[in-house]
């Protein structure tokens, strides 16, 4: 009985000792695992600070804070889009020569250039003009409204086309032919036989075809995108089109229609006079054939007054004055 409560104890006071030591070594633990990565980020093989830490006292760096004003990756796809603007107008003025001047002035001003101009009437005498213009991309919206401001626009059609495949295309491809072109010159630098050298030789030149193909087509694009194209098609009118104005009085239509009438008689005077002038060789000569038919039956109608002698016409002969028509006739008056 005193021999195993004996052993009880003893086996008690080894779990006390026991636990006291674990407690003891864990409480000591953590300052030499401390020290163990403190060290080692200081010294060891693996620097902390080549790798962008500062020892234990470096936590982890924290994500960086969303950006606001970065672009997403549709805005990013828009600013890197490759854009072709074109547009046409029609536009029509009373004063041709300051709209057209304008025109050009404005064009001037925001740093573009006419690539095509021309200039005609319509057979009233008005004036017409046809202008091809290139503008910057960036003052493409501003220029159209500023050409309503200089004429009264008719019509204006605008489009936006994007390149943007077709150019990634041929530079992606003109990358490719620079750097097989590079390759091509290291092996005909090294090339022997004269065989391998022809063909290296005629490689290349198929290559620098391709640059040169490559490149004047993205030289093409660029000036497609850089300057935007815009048609304008402008005309000389008496009075604007499509502008609302006051409902006429009965004054003011009688004197439009009077005024209107006086125009059209002056322009059929012009009309008639040029005619005139355009056909005269052909009226002096149909003049000329009037009066000789004329002169002809006034002398035959002279001639049958006259009293002419019966002459033989045909195989016939002329009836003589009072002369019955037959021979019964001739017997009756008998």
């Amino acid at each position: 009985m005193k021999r195993g409560l004996s052993l009880f104890l003893a086996a008690l006071l080894a779990a006390l000792t026991l636990t006291a030591c674990g407690g003891s070594a864990g409480g000591t633990s953590e300052p030499a695992a401390v020290a163990t990565d403190s060290s080692g980020a200081s010294g060891g093989y693996f620097d902390a600070q080549h790798f962008g830490f500062n020892g234990v006292e470096q936590a982890a760096p924290e994500a960086a804070p969303a950006d606001n004003d970065a672009p997403s990756g549709g805005e990013n796809r828009l600013m890197n889009a490759k854009m072709v603007y074109t547009a046409s107008i029609d536009a029509e003025t009373t004063d041709f020569e300051t709209c057209s001047s304008g025109l050009e002035a404005l064009v001037d001003q925001l740093g573009g250039y006419l690539e095509y101009a021309s200039t005609g009437s319509y057979g009233d005498g008005r004036r017409n003009a046809s202008y091809t213009v290139r503008v910057p991309a960036a003052q493409f919206d501003g220029f159209l409204k500023r050409v309503g401001e200089i004429g009264h626009v008719i019509s204006q059609d605008r489009n936006a086309d994007n390149i943007s495949e077709a150019y990634y295309d041929a530079e992606s491809r003109l990358t490719t032919q620079r750097t097989k072109m590079e390759r091509l010159q290291a092996l005909l630098a090294r090339a022997e036989n004269m065989e391998d050298i022809i063909a290296l030789e005629s490689a290349i030149a198929e290559t620098e075809l391709q640059i040169e193909q490559l490149t004047g087509s993205l030289r093409h694009y660029d000036a497609l995108v850089d300057f935007a194209t815009v048609d304008i098609r402008l005309r000389e009118v008496l009075r604007l089109s499509t502008v609302e104005e006051a409902p006429p009085t009965f004054g003011s239509r009688l004197s439009n229609a009077f005024g209107d009438g006086l125009c059209a008689f002056g322009d059929f005077l012009q009309d008639m006079a040029v005619f005139l002038a355009y056909n005269w060789t052909w009226m002096v000569l149909w003049a000329l054939v009037i009066l000789a038919a004329v002169r002809v039956s006034m002398r035959r109608r002279t001639q049958r007054e006259s009293g002419a002698p019966k002459t033989r016409m045909g195989g016939f002969f002329r009836r003589k004055k009072g002369e019955p028509k037959n021979s019964d006739d001739k017997q009756l008056k008998d």
